[in-house]
Formats: C-alpha cells, structure tokens, sequence
C-alpha cells in the first residue's frame, strides 16, 4: 500500500505563506481531488508532494519516509503539471522513447499502445512542434502514466481537450486507481472533480478549507 502523510506543512515564500499548517493523509487505490481557484495553494502542494519544493516546516511522508531528508522524491511518481514540455524538433514518439530509456524501459510496442491509449495513433511522428495544445496535453498525460507509477498527480489534466479528450482522461484516470494507484488531481470543473474523486481536499489561501468525503464511493467499497 502506498501512502502519503502530510504533517504540520507550511511553506513561505518571500514572506508569502504559499501553504499553511496543511495536515492529511493519502492512500493507494483512491482519487484525490484538489479544489481551488487560482493561488489557492493546489500546484504548490502538488510540487510539495512530488519533491519539487520543500517546505518551510512540518513534513511529508511517501511510506514512512520523509521527503527531503530521507528520500529525494517518491519512488514511483508520474506526474502532468501546467504546461507539459518536450522537445520540439522530436515527434511524439521519439520523445516518450528518450524518457521511457531513462524511466521504465518498456516495448516500442507498449508506447505505441499508450499512445493509442491517449487519442495520439497516427501523430505518433508528427514533431512535437507541430502538435495542437490537446495534442500536447494528451502526450503529458501518456508520460504520467507511462511507468504505471504508484501516485499520480495531474494538474488541470483537462486542459485544451475535446470532449472526446475528456472521457478519455476521466477513463484513464480511473484505470490507474483501478490498478490501486494513488491518483491525486486538480480541475476547475467542480462537476467532474466531485464525478471523479473519492476525497476532495478544498483550498483557501493555502489553507485547507474543506475535506469532502463522498458517501456513495465509500459506500460502494464498503460493499466489495
């Protein structure tokens, strides 16, 4: 089981309390979703979690190991923060290939099935460059995943995406937790937010305002 404890959290930033006093706790095999407008402290927890920053105070803990003292960053994480970046002149493939030897060292064949996967067969070659903004986010979304990682946490993973593009994400998402990963993301769609998550933790100024545990879900599993 994968876990993640966050104790007493307080990050500043040039006299900004960016997150303050954050306590909560995370397990594998659920989606967690991070409600707030802009500057509510979302991302910032999110880089928190992946090891990007570190705070000013209190901790957190990937299994029982406390980041930033005891390990660097999780073990196993994917992630889709703002803007994915890639290389341009490279194509889609060519791109995940170069990460995939760095990270997992899965087939060719199981690239282009993730690719497949995302809504990207036939743009499989096409340079980066040359990729739509949904193109894009839909590549993000297959580097994530790529590893089949024990957490996951997609920022905004809906941006600039059709509808077609939004079932799949919501699809794939629920693949991943389905698996048992730990799936952590942020939506400006309350609706799908709330469709999606096992546990909403609602920000404010850094703060967490709210913590929403929906019913029918735990309900559900209860019954499994």
């Amino acid at each position: 089981m994968t876990t993640i404890e966050i104790k007493n959290y307080t990050k500043v930033i040039k006299k900004n309390t960016v997150l303050n006093d954050i306590t909560l706790s995370m397990t594998s095999g659920k989606i967690y979703g991070f409600q707030g407008i802009n500057g509510s402290g979302k991302t910032m927890l999110m880089r928190s979690i992946i090891g990007l920053i570190h705070g000013t105070s209190g901790s957190i803990l990937i299994n029982g190991k406390t980041l930033g003292r005891e390990i660097e960053f999780p073990e196993s994480i994917g992630f889709l923060l703002e803007n994915p970046s890639f290389l341009d002149g490279y194509s889609g493939l060519d791109n995940l290939k170069m990460l995939n030897r760095l990270q997992t060292n899965i087939s060719d064949e199981e690239l282009m099935k993730l690719l497949e996967r995302v809504g990207l067969s036939g743009a499989e070659n096409k340079k980066y460059k040359k990729y739509s903004l949904g193109m894009k986010q839909r590549l993000g979304i297959a580097l994530a995943v790529m590893s089949n990682p024990d957490i996951l946490i997609l920022d905004e993973p809906t941006n600039a995406l059709d509808t077609e593009g939004i079932e799949c994400v919501k699809e794939i998402i629920m693949e991943q937790k389905e698996r048992g990963a730990l799936v952590i993301i942020s939506c400006h769609d309350t609706d799908l937010l709330i469709n999606l998550s096992d546990e909403i933790f609602r920000l404010e100024n850094g703060i967490v305002k709210e913590h929403i545990v929906s019913e029918e879900k735990s309900n559900s599993g209860k019954e499994k």
